[in-house]
């Protein structure tokens, strides 16, 4: 393994070259390390670090000592569910059985019953993610408190909007699961910690980026990231992948490559801060997609989705409160607040809308499956981008539509394809197989 570090070595120092040249001109450009992305980056990572180190040396600790046969006392149920759980998995014959249960559910249920259910849930989601675009940008972008005299502030700490956002989804998950009947649960607690680091750093990208991007390219490199994913997977896990698959990837290459080379560059002129954006909106999509493997992951435990949403956020706001009060930047995000109320309105309106947005995908795809879900979002995408351009005037010129054009028409077709790939699989399942007479 060492062997093997060292030899590629030199190949990761070639590649963190031009990354460190390029962060040593903007950090000539900004007004001081306290706002140079790379640099808070790396004070969230340690304030996170001061938690997370602890946390293993104390599961490492609990697990040599055997603490599940030895351990007693007021403290022992506690521990027993962050570091073991009950670590019950749901078998595949369970997870058949409540598929069939579901789907039998909604075909018995009155088609017009279910298309207004479905209309709620597109509107759900689509005002909730709608609104939490445009607050994200005006926080992001705009200043506070700007007058004839005066030309006001920026709100610069992305990680206070993430821990506004998971603070108030942490709530509406325990109120929730409070509330109804939750299935018991089995998985060990730490265990949440990893999609919940990964996912702060994915929001906190998603965030960041747009202070050197502008709104419709950081949603367009979003909706692309499938290139990445396909990548890696045939890289790293040896997958085979469908014609259709290949043919809406190069697709999406070509319309984001139209958006991006048509763009006007009057309001980020600077090449470094475009790379900046690059890397950044690269991180986004590196931790997102870990996210969403390691939650696929968890769900092997038996567990409901809010079960899921209140784990995550809860180590979430331990993460973000800790690195927070670390670097006293929760108090300066205190009194930006209180001198600024717009600013205070938008990010609890921002925080309401990024956790009723959850508790509606957790919905439709219950209700409606996943691809009714990606359709409606990858529509949300698109009026994302139209409703960006109309509020604060990006300019999108002819081929840059076509490219925004190009690219949700991939999204579509792959949501297509894959929805008639699974239509067969099932039709083939349910035939029997022929029996030979001998």
């Amino acid at each position: 393994m060492t062997s093997i570090l060292w030899r590629f070595w030199p190949a990761v120092i070639l590649v963190m070259l031009p990354l460190a040249q390029a962060a040593e001109e903007e950090s000539l450009l900004q007004e001081s390390w306290n706002d140079f992305w790379l640099f808070r980056f790396f004070l969230n990572i340690s304030g996170y670090a001061t938690i997370i180190i602890p946390g293993y040396l104390l599961i490492q600790y609990y697990k040599r000592k055997n603490y599940l046969e030895t351990g007693r006392g007021i403290c022992f149920p506690a521990i027993k569910s962050c570091v073991f759980g009950s670590e019950t998995k749901s078998s595949l014959q369970e997870e058949v059985s409540t598929t069939s249960r579901n789907e039998a559910t909604v075909a018995s249920s009155s088609s017009a019953k279910q298309f207004a259910k479905l209309l709620v849930c597109a509107f759900g989601l689509q005002a909730s993610y709608l609104t939490w675009g445009v607050l994200q940008e005006r926080v992001m972008t705009q200043t506070y408190g700007a007058a004839d005299t005066e030309l006001g502030e920026k709100f610069k700490d992305s990680q206070f909007l993430v821990f506004m956002n998971r603070i108030l989804a942490l709530t509406v998950a325990g109120v929730y699961c409070a509330l109804t009947k939750q299935p018991r649960h089995g998985v060990p607690m730490y265990k949440y910690s990893f999609a919940s680091l990964s996912n702060i750093l994915s929001s906190w990208c998603q965030y960041e980026a747009l202070k050197f991007i502008s709104f419709p390219t950081q949603v367009l490199a979003k909706a692309s990231k499938v290139i990445p994913v396909m990548l890696m997977g045939k890289i790293v896990s040896r997958k085979s992948y469908e014609y259709w698959e290949y043919f809406t990837a190069v697709l999406i290459s070509v319309g984001v490559s139209m958006f991006l080379l048509s763009s006007t560059t009057n309001k980020h002129p600077s090449t470094v801060t475009t790379f900046s954006g690059v890397v950044i909106l690269a991180g986004y999509i590196v931790f997102d997609s870990f996210t969403s493997n390691w939650q696929d992951n968890l769900f092997k435990y038996k567990m409901s989705s809010v079960q899921m949403m209140f784990g995550v956020n809860l180590f979430s706001c331990l993460f973000t409160v800790g690195s927070l009060l670390e670097q006293g930047a929760f108090l300066e995000s205190l009194k930006f607040m209180s001198r600024h109320s717009e600013f205070a309105f938008h990010a609890v309106l921002l925080s309401v809308c990024s956790a009723c947005g959850q508790l509606f995908i957790f919905y439709t795809i219950g209700q409606f499956g996943a691809a009714a879900f990606t359709i409606i979002m990858t529509l949300r995408q698109a009026f994302a981008i139209l409703l960006s351009c109309f509020v604060y005037g990006h300019a999108v010129t002819i081929v840059g539509g076509l490219g925004i054009a190009v690219v949700f028409l991939a999204l579509l077709l792959r949501v297509y394809a894959r929805s008639r790939m699974k239509r067969r699989s099932k039709k083939a399942t349910l035939i029997p197989a022929p029996v030979e007479k001998v």
